[in-house]
């Protein structure tokens, strides 16, 4: 899945993560044959009560797609009803479902062109990302609406994940080089404030996708030591002193050529994330169409991490 160019573009340098000393997790692959298929998917945002999912299919163009849970089955997926046109990825439901954030390249104004990417002034025609909003209206959406230029501060900002306090956790710009970092930008008086760089992991930590508990109690990243590193996806926990260390989850749970698109589902505990991975040739699941070597969504408990922390602060 080829979200970004820039997440090929840039080095990372050294990063501090340590290593999970937590029971072995096994992910599962969601909704196999319904969702799971030859296609590229990721990037799973639940409504609260987890009956419908929206997320991105695509490698190059992207669309929102969504399904409903009916009968203890998902329905075959389609577009949402506000995208299908620009290359719209990561979306990113508020913890009450009265709203979802999402990433695109669609024109600031009516009637534009469609977003570039300028990245070390090179031009990269249509794959500009920003974030935008649609409002839950009924059973469907509002039209979709453009964050600030307080948020969208060049033409990569991307990965979004909402608080319950209304904040955003996303990956934006920061300084003259424009380099790219997670930031939180504090929703306050109705509106989205100037976003400032979360202190997360070493400061030349390499970190993408995350996903913020509601409470922001803890938070689940993309990062990698070297650029021709694989994703790994870790855990970090708010503390009195700011964001512990970040832990990575392991081997279990990070499998393939990358783990990314963290998400948290409705029950706040679940984790689902999109991997390449695939299965050994002696999984009686081999054959399926989804073990292609595409990205899918996959899901795993977070309970091991969570209780264990939860043990330490008693």
């Amino acid at each position: 899945m080829k979200r970004s160019i820039a997440l090929g573009m840039l080095l990372a340098l050294g990063l501090a993560v340590h290593a999970a000393a937590r029971p072995d997790a096994a992910p599962a692959i969601f909704a196999p044959g319904s969702i799971a298929g030859p296609a590229d998917d990721g990037a799973a945002a639940f409504t609260p009560d987890g009956a419908t999912v929206y997320f991105m299919r695509g490698t190059d163009s992207f669309t929102l797609m969504e399904a409903h849970r009916v009968g203890g089955r998902w329905s075959p997926p389609r577009a949402a009803s506000f995208s299908g046109h620009w290359r719209d990825l990561d979306p990113a439901m508020a913890p009450d479902g009265s709203y979802l954030l999402f990433v695109s390249n669609r024109p600031a104004t009516p009637g534009g062109p469609a977003l570039d990417a300028v990245r070390a002034g090179k031009r990269y025609a249509g794959n500009g990302m920003n974030l935008w909003r649609v409002d839950r209206r009924g059973d469907g959406w509002a039209a979709p609406v453009r964050l600030p230029d307080t948020v969208n501060r060049c033409s990569m900002t991307f990965a979004p994940s909402v608080a319950a306090d209304g904040s955003i956790y996303f990956i934006g710009c920061v300084g003259a080089d424009e380099s790219l970092h997670l930031l939180r930008s504090i929703w306050r008086d109705g509106h989205y404030q100037a976003p400032y760089a979360v202190k997360l992991g070493t400061a030349d930590a390499l970190i993408r996708d995350p996903a913020i508990a509601p409470d922001r109690s803890f938070i689940v990243v993309a990062t990698k030591r070297r650029a021709q590193q694989p994703y790994r996806l870790a855990i970090a926990f708010h503390t009195r002193e700011g964001w512990s260390a970040l832990q990575d989850l392991g081997d279990a749970v990070n499998g393939g050529k990358h783990s990314m698109g963290a998400q948290l589902g409705p029950d706040r505990h679940t984790l689902y994330f999109y991997s390449d991975r695939r299965l050994p040739p002696s999984d009686p699941r081999a054959a399926a169409a989804w073990n292609n070597g595409a990205d899918h969504i996959w899901q795993v408990s977070l309970a091991p991490w969570l209780d264990a922390h939860a043990a330490q602060r008693h």
